[in-house]
């Protein structure tokens, strides 16, 4: 059994709603009620479930970009602090990379492409040959030779490799994606998806999929965690969970998959 390298414990989120009159008693919504979650190392987990069912939020509590409202949030057994600053933080953000889903809204379009793949490189103070890390990396997601392009020059399956280069070229142990193919056709999400599963093959890298197509889970993840509402309501091995759901959400989800 491989080390627990990412750790949830009993975190929650709440938003307070602003207040109308001077007496009112504010609102409370619960984006995330108590949530307990591990990773292990090595491991690829896939977070499905509907909008609005806590996924991103859970997702920006384990990168650190969002603090929770009670519980704990743990790396390789060190507590994340998403109030401390950037400094401190720089041990987490060179530990993990994230792809997010729209690859064209998360690159800088005034910045060149070996700029945008290199700046994590930079931001985090690693050393060795930067640039020829950056061609290196982009030669391997199948685009050598871009460096001095745009991203405007690029599809979106492109940019998205792009976007895939910059979120491994600090040599991450985690790698975190939010939604990254629900934005791209069938065609070249299927091209994504074999090329992610090949770099974390090659990497070793730890894999968290958030994700509301169960298919692109059912593809990479070895495990699942399914939510709604703000709450885990299964978890599992995949092929367990999908083909023998226990919760009655699981079942309703897996009943709206389209069939043809």
């Amino acid at each position: 059994m491989s080390e627990i390298i990412l750790r949830a414990r009993g975190v929650t989120r709440e938003f307070r709603a602003p207040r109308r009159t001077l007496f009112e008693k504010r609102a409370v919504s619960f984006a995330l009620r108590p949530v307990d979650l591990t990773v292990r190392t090595g491991s690829s987990v896939g977070i499905i479930g509907e909008s609005g069912s806590g996924k991103s939020t859970l997702a920006r509590l384990l990168l650190g970009l969002d603090q929770p409202t009670s519980g704990v949030v743990e790396l390789g057994g060190h507590a994340v602090d998403a109030g401390a600053s950037a400094r401190e933080l720089r041990w987490l953000r060179r530990a993990m990379g994230v792809v997010l889903q729209d690859p064209y809204g998360s690159l800088d379009p005034r910045m060149s492409v070996g700029r945008i793949v290199g700046e994590p490189l930079w931001a985090l103070g690693i050393g060795g040959d930067r640039r020829q890390r950056v061609r290196e990396v982009l030669a391997r997601v199948g685009l050598p030779g871009v460096e001095h392009r745009y991203p405007h020059e690029f599809s979106g399956g492109q940019r998205q490799r792009i976007a895939l280069a910059r979120a491994i070229v600090h040599r991450p142990q985690i790698l975190v994606g939010d939604e990254p193919l629900s934005a791209l056709d069938v065609t070249v999400r299927a091209q994504i998806l074999e090329l992610l599963n090949r770099i974390r093959r090659e990497e070793g890298l730890t894999l968290i999929m958030i994700s509301h197509d169960i298919g692109v889970v059912q593809n990479v993840c070895d495990e699942v965690v399914v939510m709604t509402g703000g709450e885990v309501v299964e978890q599992g091995a995949t092929s367990d969970v999908l083909r023998n759901p226990r919760h009655t959400y699981t079942k309703r989800l897996l009943a709206a998959i389209p069939t043809i």
